[in-house]
């Protein structure tokens, strides 16, 4: 995937399910073009799981700058919210920002803002968490209102606990609140918004592969490292293959079981991801990746 000339004076946004080559097509435009790599993935942005992630290396981050990778404590608390005020101070910076990843719900709240919603208490929070373990997402989603329940993705755990979180907390449906969306902080005519549209069988080939490339780079040894403060509530914890490597470390299940289980929970993901992007990113610049 060769980088193409883009526009110096404008921030370029690049989206794409995962393993789709989104860093890497970054990094050749940062290193031939100038530019700072901002991310924009909800789990890069924590420091306890750098190969499940796929956070750029040691040697990536000598190659050209980044920003907001493994920054956050690995029990910290994090959200869109977060991002969108740390992203506003790279947007008034020196360098044009190059902003990449895959949670939609970060790039739609940049180009299209995002409801100024009150913080969830860490009793809801609590309360949440356990509903959740004790219930599950489909008890959980049946609870919501019906504007915020058909505004989601159904399958999606993390956005369904917040939706719920909202609700509890504010009495209000995270529908309501986003009617009150307010001004964008990067309007898609002020950026270069390209997106990955990658072929399923061409993503599922990379999605097996890669994951066998983070067992081989470290991926069961960082699990190791995680072991005795694993925490399935931890936002850091929903790394796709933290679990099914902490069962294996556990002893509950085997290596290629752990695999196969993180594989499928991938492909499943990069899913709902290409799903997303269809339907809410009709006016990106598509780009095929080779």
């Amino acid at each position: 995937m060769m980088p193409f000339q883009t526009d110096p004076e404008r921030p370029i946004l690049i989206a794409g399910p995962t393993a789709s080559g989104k860093s890497e097509l970054a990094l050749r435009i940062a290193e031939s073009q100038g530019g700072v790599i901002v991310n924009a993935d909800a789990l890069q942005v924590f420091d306890g799981w750098r190969v499940l992630t796929a956070r750029p290396s040691a040697a990536d981050e000598a190659r050209a700058r980044h920003a907001l990778y493994g920054h956050i404590a690995y029990d910290g608390d994090y959200s869109v919210g977060h991002w969108l005020r740390e992203v506003a101070s790279i947007l008034t910076g020196p360098d044009r920002p190059i902003i990449v990843g895959g949670t939609g719900l970060y790039l739609s709240a940049l180009t299209e803002g995002l409801a100024d919603i009150p913080p969830t208490p860490p009793e809801v929070r609590a309360e949440a968490d356990a509903r959740m373990a004790e219930r599950g997402r489909a008890a959980m989603l049946e609870e919501l209102d019906p504007a915020s329940r058909s505004n989601l993705d159904p399958l999606n755990p993390m956005r369904v606990q917040r939706a719920w979180e909202v609700l509890r907390a504010t009495g209000r449906g995270l529908a309501d609140w986003q009617a009150d969306t307010g001004p964008a902080l990067l309007p898609l005519a002020q950026a270069q918004p390209f997106v990955l549209e990658a072929g399923r069988d061409w993503l599922t080939a990379r999605i097996e592969r890669r994951f066998d490339l983070m067992l081989a780079g470290g991926a069961l040894d960082e699990a190791q490292e995680n072991l005795d403060r694993w925490d399935p509530a931890l936002l850091s914890s929903k790394a796709i293959g933290a679990r099914e490597l902490i069962a294996h470390l556990k002893g509950d299940i085997s290596l290629d079981q752990a695999r196969i289980a993180a594989q499928t929970a991938t492909r499943q993901f990069a899913k709902r991801q290409r799903t997303w992007f269809r339907a809410r990113m009709k006016d990106w610049h598509p780009i095929v990746p080779d």
